[in-house]
């Protein structure tokens, strides 16, 4: 897909992800409009990208559905047309599903799976105006494979995938792409600052960056593929252990015992990195 003065709309917009998606759709000559809660954060990349690109900021919590609509008229007033949308927002409280409150259970839903799914029924007249586009759905291996501690997370993130794929098979001839992007443990602040509440096993398997994500999110827009999970192997280790149950169980404590260590290594050297700072 040629992005040159096609708008993206990307959720998350202000870091991570996010971020990494956006400076990479500005270096492709993409306009942007870029969504996150904090204004602050998003003057903050905007302003780091205006002299690549168009770039227009809307603060908003996705799960308010009039700013869903009205984020979608000011993308359209500024530029005309809108082209993409990437849905990466997301929110995560960790922990078995008796110890987590029952508001932030009903807010991972909201913002992983109905957020999302309103977003891209919003989107489909603007992309149609545009005479095509693609919808891309930042889901996560925890969508691909039940994970203890992460049970509404995991649930969130398997109907998102689940929609993707149903909604691609809505558009078929349309000219409108749907697809999935399943990222395992991804090296941002979203995980990164929780060692401790992160089950050991997440941290068995290879770790993204930020952006490989976004670069996935591109190839995405611009390929025939309808899910990409990554990295390769862990995709792979995934759907195995889904068809067949057994070898999930067998191998969930040897990558549980695995992932420990390289979480402790992890931790040391965040512990060594602050104690090297210079405010303390």
């Amino acid at each position: 897909m040629i992005f040159k003065d096609k708008t993206v709309v990307i959720t998350g917009g202000s870091e991570g992800v996010g971020a990494a998606a956006a400076r990479l759709f500005a270096d492709a000559g993409a306009n942007l409009m870029l969504v996150a809660r904090s204004k602050k954060n998003l003057e903050a990349i905007a302003d780091e990208l205006r002299d690549r690109t168009r770039v227009e900021i809307f603060a908003m919590d996705v799960t308010d559905i009039d700013a869903c609509n009205d984020v979608f008229k000011k993308a359209a007033f500024e530029f005309g047309r809108v082209d993409v949308l990437v849905n990466n927002a997301g929110f995560h409280a960790r922990g078995n599903v008796r110890d987590v409150d029952a508001a932030d259970l009903g807010r991972i839903i909201d913002v992983n799976l109905k957020a999302p799914i309103i977003l891209s029924r919003i989107a489909l007249p603007y992309l149609e105006e545009a005479g095509g586009g693609v919808i891309i759905n930042v889901a996560s291996l925890h969508g691909r494979l039940a994970s203890a501690g992460a049970t509404t997370y995991s649930s969130s993130k398997f109907g998102l995938r689940i929609f993707t794929l149903a909604l691609r098979e809505e558009l078929q001839g349309t000219g409108i792409k749907a697809a999935v992007v399943s990222p395992g443990p991804i090296d941002t602040g979203f995980m990164m600052a929780n060692f401790d509440e992160i089950d050991d096993i997440v941290f068995s398997q290879p770790m993204s960056t930020a952006e490989e994500v976004g670069q996935a999110i591109l190839d995405l827009c611009g390929n025939t593929m309808r899910e990409l999970a990554m990295p390769r192997s862990s995709g792979i280790l995934t759907t195995a252990a889904y068809l067949m149950p057994w070898l999930g169980k067998f191998l969930k404590p040897v990558l549980r015992k695995k992932g420990a260590r390289v979480k402790a290594k992890f931790k040391a050297e965040q512990k060594r990195r602050e104690s090297d700072s210079p405010d303390r």
